[in-house]
C-alpha cells in the first residue's frame, strides 16, 4: 500500500511541476503558432477600424499571393536570407571553430584578450551595431567611401552594385564570436591526452583535427547549423536600422517583408502570417537537411 501510495506522490507531483511549463509554452508559443497559421487563412486586414469588419475564410489566397507576386519581392527577401544562410553556415561557423581551435590549442598569447575581443561584439545592441556601420557604409561620406576615395579619388559611391555585401560583412563579424564560444568550451571537454597520444603515434596536427577532433564535435557542428540557420530567417533589427530593405528592396529579407505587410500602410494581416508560416516550414526544411547530411558523414561525440 506504500509503494502505490508513493508511485502516486509521484505522479502527482510530475503533474505539478509540469503544468505551469505546459501551461507557458501553449500561451507563449504553441496557440500564437496556431493562431498565426489560422489567421492566414483568412481575410482578416485590422476589423472595422481599416475597414473590414467582416472576417472570412479565405483558404490558400495569401499563400498563392506570396508565389505569385509580380514584382517578385518574396523570392529577393528570400534570395538575401539564403545569402545570410550560408554566410552563417559556410562562414560564421568554420571562422568561429578556426579561431577557437587555434585558442584552445594555445597557438598564440593572450588567449583570454582574444576571446573577450572575439565576443564582445555579441554584448553590444544589434541596433547599435547598425547605426555605426551604417554611419561607416551606407552613404558619400561614410568612412569607408574616405578610405576609398584616398586611394581612388574619382571613385562613387555604389551601393546598388552589391547592397547585401555591407549587411553581409556585418554579420559575419558581429555573431562569429558566439560560435568561437561554444567551440571552445567544448573543445576544452575533449581529453588532451588523446590528441597528445596520437602525434606520438606520427598523427599531423591536421590528422588530429581531422580524425579526433570533429568527429568528436559533430553534434556541436549540427547544433551550431541549427542556431545560424534559425537566426539568420529571422534576421530583422540590424537590417532594418541598417537599411530598411533598401535600396529599392534589394536588402530585403523575410522578415522585413513580413513586417512591412503588417505595420507599413494598409495593413494586410493574413499575408504577414503567411510569409511568417513559410518561413518556418524553410527553417524546418533547412534543419532537416542539416541533420541528414551529419547522420550521412557526421562523426559520433
Amino acid at each position: 500500500m506504500s509503494e502505490l501510495t508513493s508511485k502516486k506522490e509521484q505522479r502527482v507531483a510530475y503533474v505539478v511541476l509540469v503544468i505551469p511549463a505546459v501551461i507557458i509554452y501553449f500561451s507563449v508559443m504553441a496557440f500564437p503558432t496556431i493562431f498565426s497559421v489560422i489567421l492566414s487563412l483568412t481575410n482578416y486586414n485590422g476589423g472595422k477600424i481599416f475597414g473590414n469588419p467582416q472576417v472570412k475564410f479565405a483558404g490558400l489566397a495569401s499563400y498563392v499571393r506570396i508565389f505569385t507576386d509580380p514584382n517578385g519581392y518574396f523570392y529577393l527577401a528570400l534570395k538575401n536570407n539564403m545569402y545570410i544562410v550560408l554566410m552563417s553556415v559556410f562562414g560564421q561557423i568554420p571562422l568561429g571553430f578556426a579561431l577557437a581551435y587555434i585558442l584552445s590549442r594555445k597557438m598564440v598569447r593572450g588567449t583570454d584578450f582574444f576571446q573577450t575581443m572575439i565576443y564582445l561584439p555579441n554584448v553590444i545592441s544589434p541596433v547599435i551595431i547598425g547605426i555605426l556601420f551604417k554611419s561607416f557604409y551606407l552613404n558619400q561620406d561614410s568612412v569607408y567611401m574616405e578610405i576609398v576615395k584616398f586611394f581612388n579619388p574619382a571613385a562613387q559611391f555604389a551601393l546598388n552594385d552589391h547592397p547585401m555585401i555591407p549587411v553581409l560583412v556585418v554579420m559575419l563579424w558581429m555573431y562569429t564570436g558566439m560560435y568561437v564560444i561554444i567551440f571552445l568550451a567544448n573543445l576544452q571537454r575533449i581529453d588532451v591526452a588523446i590528441i597528445e597520444a596520437a602525434k606520438i603515434d606520427g598523427a599531423t596536427e591536421a590528422q588530429a583535427l581531422w580524425y579526433i577532433i570533429l568527429p568528436a564535435l559533430s553534434g556541436v557542428i549540427v547544433t551550431s547549423a541549427i542556431l545560424a540557420i534559425s537566426g539568420s530567417l529571422k534576421s530583422f533589427d540590424l537590417l532594418f536600422v541598417m537599411t530598411q530593405g533598401g535600396p529599392a528592396n534589394r536588402t530585403s529579407v523575410l522578415s522585413l517583408y513580413m513586417y512591412m505587410m503588417a505595420f507599413r500602410g494598409a495593413p494586410n494581416y493574413p499575408l504577414a502570417n503567411a510569409i511568417s508560416t513559410v518561413m518556418v516550414v524553410i527553417s524546418f526544411i533547412l534543419i532537416g537537411i542539416t541533420r541528414s547530411v551529419e547522420k550521412r558523414f557526421g562523426g559520433k561525440e
